[in-house]
């Protein structure tokens, strides 16, 4: 992960015109250059459940990787009330619980893993502001799902849609079941799309697997088109053919992707079908499921498509949206 945000330092600026909010406040108070600060994990946090099973994940993931942990509240009350002056003793409502869900996050995360270094802040901007410059500095962003049982199948949640579209970093949105999300499977899965994005996505795939001790599964979906519009359906080749050509795909960027040093284990599978269900179906059982994104040209965001926005509502795991730069 710290490899990723290291790269992203050398190939861009923040391209907001603003400071993201952890150089206008850690940098500051440190005496630090952002440049020279160790990239964090970012979690956002609010209180919910959601946001705790987030705060969990982030917190083992930063100690895995030996990185420091960043928590973040947001609260618009900081920005809108937090200067005027008060004639009353009494502390504000808002006050109080952003400085409760602040500290007790920062509590529980230092007590499941003491040897992390954890900040844990509240800024001034709504969650998705918020979790949008973080992503300009961190290693990754993570985020919680909404909702509780049944519901929580398709409550995905706004703030973790917005920034899973919009963020400058990997964005993990924890959800699924609790099996999966203690990662007790010991596989991560990928899919392999396009070219560019899937060979980012694969390398961070063999990252994170690198750090767990577990093995990769790099999914490729197929399906014979009902219509002839390309070479191999006009001289009628059958499936077989269409078939061998996601195997090529998948073989290519793997080539690509996976260097001489690696030892992660990598099962190939392609599968015929649509691959938001052939990626929902290989990821049942898996502790991640890894999916790349490119950048839109007019960079307002990712392009996410059906299988992403499906995968982020309905896997069974923790989802990772990793953009190509």
């Amino acid at each position: 992960m710290e490899a990723e945000a290291e790269a992203r330092d050398r190939g861009r600026g923040n391209g907001t015109g603003r400071q993201p909010v952890r150089s206008t406040a850690e940098a500051v108070r440190r005496g630090e250059a952002v440049s020279t600060m160790e990239h964090p994990l970012v979690v956002g946090v609010d209180g919910s459940d959601g946001s705790l099973a987030a705060l969990d994940w982030a917190a083992e993931e930063a100690a895995r990787c030996r990185i420091p942990l960043r928590v973040v509240h947001a609260s618009l009350w900081e920005r809108y009330e937090g200067a005027v002056p008060s004639f009353t003793a009494e502390r504000p409502a808002e006050e109080v619980t952003a400085q409760h869900i602040v500290v007790s996050s920062e509590q529980r995360a230092r007590r499941l893993f003491p040897d992390v270094q954890v900040h844990a802040v509240t800024v001034p901007y709504d969650a998705v502001e918020a979790l949008l410059e973080e992503s300009h500095s961190a290693v990754a962003v993570v985020t919680g799902c909404s909702g509780r049982g049944a519901v929580k199948e398709f409550l995905l949640g706004s703030v973790s849609l917005a920034v899973a579209g919009r963020a400058w970093c990997p964005v993990v949105v924890v959800r699924g079941e609790e099996r999966n999300i203690k990662g007790m499977s010991r596989r991560i899965v990928v899919g392999v799309g396009e070219a560019d994005e899937a060979v980012t996505a694969v390398r961070f795939a063999l990252r994170e697997a690198g750090t767990r001790g577990c093995e990769v599964e790099a999914v490729r979906a197929w399906r014979s088109p009902q219509q002839p519009t390309d070479v191999l359906s006009v001289l009628d080749a059958g499936p077989l053919a269409y078939e061998e050509q996601a195997r090529a795909v998948l073989d290519d960027v793997l080539e690509e992707a996976v260097t001489e040093r690696s030892k992660v284990s990598v099962v190939r599978t392609v599968v015929e079908g649509s691959a938001h269900r052939a990626l929902l179906g290989q990821a049942g059982d898996a502790d991640l499921l890894v999916l790349g994104a490119t950048r839109r040209q007019d960079g307002l965001g990712l392009h996410l498509g059906r299988v992403s926005h499906t995968a982020l509502h309905r896997a069974a795991c923790p989802v990772a949206v990793v953009p190509h730069q």
